[in-house]
C-alpha cells in the first residue's frame, strides 16, 4: 500500500472520535495518497482541519482522475495519524 500524508495538526482533531476517512488512492503505484477524518457521509469538517491539511484536501479534490482515484469513505484504521497521542 502506499503512503498517505498525514494530518499537519492531529491536535485539531483532540477530543473527537473519527470513526470515518476520507480516502483518495493514487493511480500509479509508488504515488502518494491522502486520506482525512470526515463523516460516515464523507463530509470533511473544513472549519476544524488545519491550514495545511485544508490545502492538502482541496489539491486532492482536484487530482482526481489525473494522479488520484476518486475517494471513498470507509471505516478509520485503528493506527491513523490523527488519532495517537
Amino acid at each position: 500500500m502506499t503512503p498517505l500524508s498525514l494530518l499537519s495538526n492531529p491536535a485539531s482533531y483532540a477530543g473527537a472520535v473519527q470513526e470515518f476517512e476520507l480516502r483518495f488512492r493514487p493511480l500509479l503505484s509508488g504515488a502518494r495518497g491522502y486520506a482525512f477524518p470526515c463523516d460516515a457521509a464523507g463530509h470533511v469538517a473544513l472549519d476544524d482541519i488545519a491550514e495545511r491539511t485544508r490545502n492538502d484536501y482541496f489539491f486532492a479534490r482536484a487530482l482526481v482522475g489525473r494522479d488520484l482515484s476518486r475517494p471513498v469513505v470507509q471505516p478509520a484504521a485503528m493506527n491513523d495519524y490523527w488519532r495517537r497521542a
